[in-house]
């Protein structure tokens, strides 16, 4: 038996996974057994097969036509940093594992802290010194993340991590700007934004003008 519903975009609630099992476009988050859909299509319900021991239905999500690869819980994805506030960090997804998407997705990268006297404290920045984080000092718009994709957010984007040693900024724009002139020209000339290099996990340096930048650096991976 299969069972068409309504139409469903990325996040949506599905039903609960005591009910159901995730199946194609959905996927079940572990913190509170909810699926939640992963694409735009029509939600659809299936009956188990008789034979099966699960005798829950499977429920997935339909008739879309996914151009290029879409995040799921789990991938790594490469983005770009458009906007930094006190508490997050908002990125633009261009791709998925090795592959290039063909749609918008939109990441977003939280920090928040609690003392240890409330026994709770989590961010997705860094996993060490997570008390110190400051996510002006770790991302800059236009700085090229890796993150790994932790689940689909209510403002239908994907919560990002960054949170080990080899997630964070692998490619980032120097803010100096460098004055050189001559004698042919009447007024300087600016050179601005060249490509720094990592030279700690939390700086990387500009190679022209030698200014180093604080910043949440992935490490290389071989």
């Amino acid at each position: 038996m299969e069972e068409a519903d309504e139409m469903v975009t990325p996040g949506e609630v599905l039903g609960r996974a005591t009910d159901l099992k995730a199946g194609k476009g959905a996927y079940a988050a572990s913190h509170n057994n909810t699926i939640y859909a992963s694409l735009t299509g029509f939600r659809r319900i299936q009956a188990p097969p008789p034979a099966s021991h699960d005798k829950r239905p499977t429920v997935e999500v339909t008739g879309h036509k996914a151009h290029g690869p879409v995040p799921e819980p789990g991938s790594v994805v490469i983005a770009r940093v458009t906007k930094v506030m006190a508490r997050t960090a908002s990125a633009d997804i261009m791709c998925v594992g090795p592959k290039s998407v063909r749609e918008k997705f939109t990441g977003i990268i939280r920090y928040w802290f609690q003392s240890q006297l409330l026994r709770n404290r989590q961010q997705d920045v860094r996993a060490t010194e997570i008390d110190k984080v400051d996510m002006h000092l770790s991302f800059r718009p236009g700085d090229i993340v890796r993150a790994v994709v932790l689940s689909l957010g209510d403002a239908r984007a994907y919560y990002l991590s960054t949170a080990k040693n080899e997630l964070g900024i692998v490619s980032a724009e120097s803010s100096a700007v460098l004055c050189s002139t001559t004698t042919q020209l009447l007024f300087p000339l600016y050179t601005i934004g060249a490509t720094m290099v990592p030279i700690s996990w939390t700086e990387m340096q500009c190679p022209l003008t030698g200014q180093i930048e604080l910043r949440k650096v992935a490490k290389v991976v071989n």
